[in-house]
């Protein structure tokens, strides 16, 4: 049965559905744009009232009724924008709700100059799909094709691409397809096939991506991915956790969303796929005898984030204990090679992890000193500025920024933020009291907590309204030190970039090779035109003497005194970045 309000009326009409199949259907000729519409399905209970799944609109939220969206109503002002190439991509992860005080698309448009300014040329933005009520991080989304509607409305968000577009800025949004948040997804009642019991995982029994019936299931994420892509003009996705989609079907779910984007809206413009994946399974990454991808363009690269971490923080908890005993040369193969683990064992996992990636070229992969995650999952939301080593992060972010990987940048990042960026929600009372319980029981296991429940007490409750306000950026701190200094710093850094590194770099381009002399990392890149792209980095306690390239362009010294030729003296925190 379909439930249809209409604008301005005092009561919703009611319109039988024919059943074909197994789909449902009515044609009502006086449906139109901005009608609240609901299906009422039975149950072994009652009937129930439930949204559309494939809802282009929740704006009472993802209890409520779904809105009717004229999708071609909007008038985009740069329709001939065909994206751009992924080697020139220099991303910037941001959350719509904390990345302004406003916390809406609209604001956030009016903060692209800035990071155009900065020299960011791709917006990486955290999940939008509808979640259950007012903020979240955006991975219990339940309505996927329904922009949340506390951050705007769907042409708001199209005028914020437009406005990226016309900044010379693609836009790339993260989604989830490896679980429906835990609350407001209705599918569970009325259609059980949409999960396959067979497969477990953290949230419960796996969407149906193998089993019977699973056609269906498929095409819905499929088609959601071209949505995105082709009604709202992003420039790409990011598949969130793809370790944790069960499938074993052949293609895979991920192969069957990567050649739906090229054989369509890929024809005519440039669309990236972008992969979590702690797998690190390169097969994912390769290209053809023209350097193009067969199935992703790149991956979030964790190993280059963790070897960094442990350099900078010292930390050997949980993941990091992977990297603790050689961080340098762990920090050496991610930057050359792409994966530290390439099929090692890894003491964490209690099992062999990774495939071999140095056929794979450097834009392959995704280089970060901070994300969402790495950040967001810290018990307080703090950033690396708050327990690392202050002299060494210069010296991170020079190899960040100044490797032929792909960097991406926090939002706040550019400028230290001092605001944390907690992990906030915003469920029911039952559940928000799980939520509170679960995060603090699993920070337990950590040394910082282990004085007991005390300890564990003072973990921001996520459900709480001020996790969400605390995590909002204060722009006007830019302004001042050592914030500003910040600021300046990554603008150089990416300044050089694009005037010595990104002109050179390509798909074609190949892994390259690390030595660590005297506690000192060099790395060595071949580049498009031929020439050298050489990166030497200095993390230890002492100085030391090194021999710099005899040749070339140097392109970024730090911390770096002149010494007997071609001897130079390096000390702690030191970068050299050339080009022979």
């Amino acid at each position: 049965m379909l439930e249809l309000t209409l604008p301005g009326a005092d009561a919703p009409t009611r319109h039988a559905m024919r059943n074909l199949h197994g789909w449902h259907e009515t044609d009502v000729a006086e449906a139109c744009d901005a009608a609240s519409y609901r299906y009422v399905v039975e149950t072994r209970e009652r009937p129930l009232a439930v949204p559309d799944p494939a809802s282009r609109s929740n704006p009472q939220g993802v209890h409520g009724a779904s809105m009717i969206v004229e999708p071609n109503a909007y008038i985009w002002q740069f329709a001939e924008w065909r994206g751009r190439s992924w080697p020139e991509a220099v991303l910037y992860e941001l959350h719509i709700g904390t990345f302004t005080p406003e916390g809406t698309f609209a604001a956030a448009r009016e903060r692209l100059a800035d990071l155009k300014l900065l020299g960011v040329t791709a917006l990486q933005i955290m999940p939008l799909a509808a979640f259950p009520g007012a903020r979240n991080w955006g991975y219990d989304g339940v309505l996927q094709f329904a922009p949340a509607a506390c951050y705007g409305t769907p042409s708001d968000l199209k005028a914020f691409i437009d406005g990226a577009h016309a900044l010379g800025m693609m836009v790339l949004l993260d989604v989830v397809y490896n679980h429906f948040g835990p609350e407001g997804n209705y599918l569970h009642a009325y259609c059980p096939e949409f999960f396959n019991p067979a497969h477990r995982t953290p949230w419960g029994a796996a969407i149906n991506f193998d089993g019977k019936g699973s056609r269906t299931v498929r095409d819905f994420f499929v088609h959601n991915a071209l949505y995105w892509i082709e009604e709202y003009r992003f420039d790409g996705l990011r598949l969130d956790a793809i370790h944790a989609m069960r499938d074993g079907s052949h293609p895979d779910i991920v192969a069957e969303i990567a050649a739906a984007i090229r054989a369509g809206p890929g024809l005519s413009r440039q669309v990236h796929l972008i992969l979590e994946n702690n797998g690190n399974h390169a097969r994912y990454l390769e290209r053809d005898a023209q350097g193009e991808s067969r199935i992703a363009t790149a991956q979030w690269d964790d190993d280059v984030h963790h070897a960094l971490h442990v350099l900078l923080s010292g930390e050997a908890d949980g993941y990091y204990a992977d990297y603790a005993a050689e961080p340098l040369k762990m920090l050496g193969r991610s930057l050359a090679e792409g994966f530290a683990y390439q099929g090692e064992h890894s003491t964490f996992r209690d099992r062999l992890r990774g495939e071999p990636s140095t056929r794979l070229p450097p834009a392959a992969f995704v280089a970060f000193l901070q994300n969402h995650d790495m950040v967001g999952n810290r018990a307080f939301g703090t950033r690396i500025q708050a327990f690392a080593d202050s002299r060494l992060i210069p010296a991170a972010y020079a190899c960040l920024l100044l490797s032929p990987q792909i960097p991406m940048l926090f939002m706040g990042e550019e400028f230290a933020a001092s605001t944390p960026f907690l992990y906030f929600c915003d469920f029911g009372p039952e559940l928000a009291q799980s939520v509170a319980n679960g995060r603090r029981q699993e920070f337990k296991r950590f040394a910082a907590f282990a004085a007991g429940d005390a300890a564990v007490a003072r973990i921001p409750d996520p459900n709480a309204e001020s996790s969400f306000i605390d995590s909002k950026l204060n722009w006007q701190e830019r302004h001042a030190s050592p914030h500003r200094e910040r600021l300046d710093f990554i603008r150089e850094l990416l300044a050089l970039r694009r005037r010595y590194l990104a002109p050179h770099l390509s798909s074609h381009m190949r892994a390259g090779s690390f030595e660590i002399v005297n506690d000192v990392l060099r790395v060595e890149w071949r580049l498009a035109d031929g020439r050298t792209w050489c990166l030497m980095a200095h993390f230890g306690e002492t100085a030391v003497y090194a021999a710099l390239p005899e040749t070339g362009t140097t392109v970024f010294s730090l911390r770096v005194a002149a010494a007997a030729a071609p001897q130079a003296r390096l000390e702690l925190g030191a970068v050299v970045a050339t080009y022979f």
